[in-house]
């Protein structure tokens, strides 16, 4: 007599039980790749070991490894170590008392680079295009760069001069203007962005990514004109999730090649990225004399403490002290 017997599924691994609770705990693609790239380096760091039999030990011997060996700065030092705190807490389950107690390291206070207004100027008028538009939004709202690149069509409001910023830094929606000066150039932008959808349409490639509940509560929304992204990219890419084939939102990479070339062209001597063009809307907003807490709301910051410190990098001199030189 054959006995029939059913397969057993093995468990999952490792790092894709930890790629599954991450997507579980809505975690960015980002993020995801982050953790698990820390994730791998420490096993293969302890010779594949199970992180189960590893311990406080180990654990530091690894961060000292990456600031001794592998010179990494402090914040990606703390990165490794929040990519292990949830490999622990979430994915292993194993409470770890000795986890807290590991020392994160110090991040140096560093003011953030500023352009002046004639620096911001130089740099954008050297921009041509869909980076061009995109770095006058990042300067005109003091949207984040991917909050920018992941703007969707429904977002804009035109009548009233709004922007909604969805889901940025924490997880939290707020609004923000749309300058008078960009909004003939973004409105000529969707025309042409209207008829790449319209083309994928009859492609049937017209979907595009939405969040876990709203995919499921609106599962034709994807293919609808409001929900697609208003900066998207030339190609299609296949989803590394869903492996669905659509087009993505463009890739932050281009624009900030496109920023650096810039301020290369331009001359300027600042280390200046994307970002800078947030740091600089804040400061210039302040040197106008708005008042910190309107700063505060347009920026998305949880605490005015993170908002003052644009206070110390005002176009005034350090600490708007004059020197006793100048007094002579």
């Amino acid at each position: 007599m054959q006995i029939s017997s059913t397969p057993i599924n093995p468990p999952p691994k490792l790092l894709d039980q930890v790629r599954d609770r991450i997507r579980v705990k809505h975690y960015s693609i980002s993020t995801e790749k982050l953790y698990v790239q820390w994730i791998r380096r420490f096993i293969l760091f302890h010779g594949k070991r199970h992180p189960s039999e590893l311990g406080a030990v180990e654990v530091e011997a690894f961060l000292t490894h990456l600031a001794v060996e592998g010179h990494v700065s402090a914040s990606t030092q703390n990165q490794a170590l929040s990519a292990l705190l949830f490999l622990y807490k979430e994915v292993l389950l194993i409470d770890l008392p000795w986890l807290e107690d590991v020392v994160r390291a110090k991040r140096p206070q560093r003011l953030p680079v500023v352009l002046t207004r004639t620096e911001v100027r130089a740099v954008l008028v050297r921009m041509k295009g869909v980076y061009a538009l995109m770095a006058n939004l990042l300067y005109g709202t003091g949207m984040r760069l991917m909050e920018c690149v992941r703007l969707r069509v429904k977002d804009v409001d035109f009548e009233r001069g709004e922007i909604m910023v969805r889901c940025g830094k924490g997880g939290k929606d707020r609004v923000t203007m749309l300058p008078s000066s960009v909004s003939a150039g973004l409105q000529a932008h969707l025309v042409q962005r209207r008829a790449i959808f319209d083309d994928d349409k009859r492609e049937g490639k017209a979907g595009v990514y939405l969040p876990d509940a709203v995919a499921r509560k609106y599962p034709n929304a994807a293919a609808e004109w409001p929900w697609q992204y208003i900066f998207v990219s030339g190609s299609y890419s296949v989803d590394p999730r869903s492996g669905a084939v659509r087009r993505h939102h463009i890739d932050e990479k281009l624009l900030q090649r496109a920023m650096k070339k810039a301020v290369q062209a331009a001359e300027i001597t600042k280390l200046a990225t994307p970002h800078t063009l947030r740091h600089s809307f804040a400061t210039h907003l302040l040197e106008a004399g708005y008042d910190i807490r309107t700063v505060q709301a347009l920026l998305g910051h949880s605490d005015v403490s993170t908002t003052m410190i644009y206070t110390h990098v005002l176009n005034k001199g350090a600490l708007g002290v004059l020197s006793p030189l100048d007094q002579l």
